[in-house]
């Protein structure tokens, strides 16, 4: 009888093939070459565990790169609004999915205080989506951002730490997952629910849907019971977990106070942390695949 890790490994996790793309295209030409996806759902059903982090980080090292960065922050909390410090807000996440049309997600795109990344902000009330669960709404989302992806390198959907519709939304709309686990108790249980997450939207949603992998947080290396929960999560799923782990340092959170992106402020450390988002971005791009976004 197969293990439970390997019934996840085949149910969903895959690395797309390589698309090739028509050589008369200049715009998918340059898309092929920087390994651009549609998008991106970054996600977790534990709270607390510094998903919004890593979307973050991810953002920074994707503008470092020169890439076309968008965020699309679906979290209530609204964490990544407030990190990527936009100016005004007119429209939020909470009125795309409220919409659905195709293409109105366009409206909400503002750009972001940090420069090169732009941003569809998120607001409390998007909570009161997550009890909604009438016919086809996880496809509002994907409706909304269709041709808008395609504007993009990267988009990254920072979805709520529960499967509501709203993180439905974003898994419907994705083309790779990513899970984000901290090296604690609950590590590895946490992995595995939001592993089967995917898999539910995947069945039901999105069956090109993937995962890019599993990333730990807060990671401090002089710790037993962190070595010990990353040994656990890397036993379990060899083939999913990225490395290096996301190390606990004080200038990730100066940087999110700031309203900047942590590649801005890291110099002084030699680099650590950007070091750190830099390799987990290149990771990412790599299991996406070279393709052109073909909406979402």
């Amino acid at each position: 009888m197969p293990s439970y890790e390997d019934s996840i490994n085949s149910r969903i996790f895959a690395i797309p093939q390589v698309v090739t793309v028509g050589s008369g295209d200049p715009v998918a030409k340059r898309q092929c070459n920087t390994g651009a996806m549609a998008g991106l759902a970054v996600v977790s059903l534990k709270g607390g565990v510094g998903k919004t982090t890593v979307v973050l980080g991810l953002a920074g090292a994707a503008r470092a790169r020169g890439l076309r960065v968008l965020v699309v922050d679906l979290d209530p909390q609204a964490n990544a609004t407030a990190g990527l410090n936009p100016g005004k807000v007119k429209f939020t996440s909470g009125d795309v999915l409220a919409d659905g049309r195709e293409g109105v997600a366009a409206d909400a795109v503002i750009p972001s205080g940090w420069g090169g990344v732009d941003l569809i902000a998120s607001e409390p009330a998007l909570e009161h989506r997550n009890s909604s669960q009438t016919a086809g709404s996880a496809l509002r989302l994907r409706r909304a951002l269709r041709p808008v992806a395609q504007e993009y390198d990267v988009v990254l959907m920072d979805c709520p730490p529960s499967l509501g519709e709203v993180t439905r939304n974003g898994l419907a709309a994705a083309m790779q997952a990513l899970v984000v686990t901290e090296p604690s108790f609950f590590a590895l249980l946490g992995a595995e629910q939001a592993l089967e997450a995917v898999g539910v939207v995947r069945d039901s949603a999105n069956l090109r849907l993937r995962v890019a992998g599993i990333i730990v947080n807060r990671m401090r290396r002089t710790l037993a019971e962190h070595t010990y929960r990353w040994n656990e999560v890397a036993q379990a799923y060899p083939q999913l977990l990225l490395t290096p782990a996301v190390p606990e340092r004080a200038v990730i959170q100066r940087a999110q106070g700031a309203g900047v992106a942590v590649q801005d402020l890291d110099h002084r450390g030699g680099g650590e942390v950007t070091g750190v988002f830099e390799s987990l971005l290149g990771q990412t791009l790599d299991r996406t695949g070279s393709r052109r976004p073909q909406g979402v």
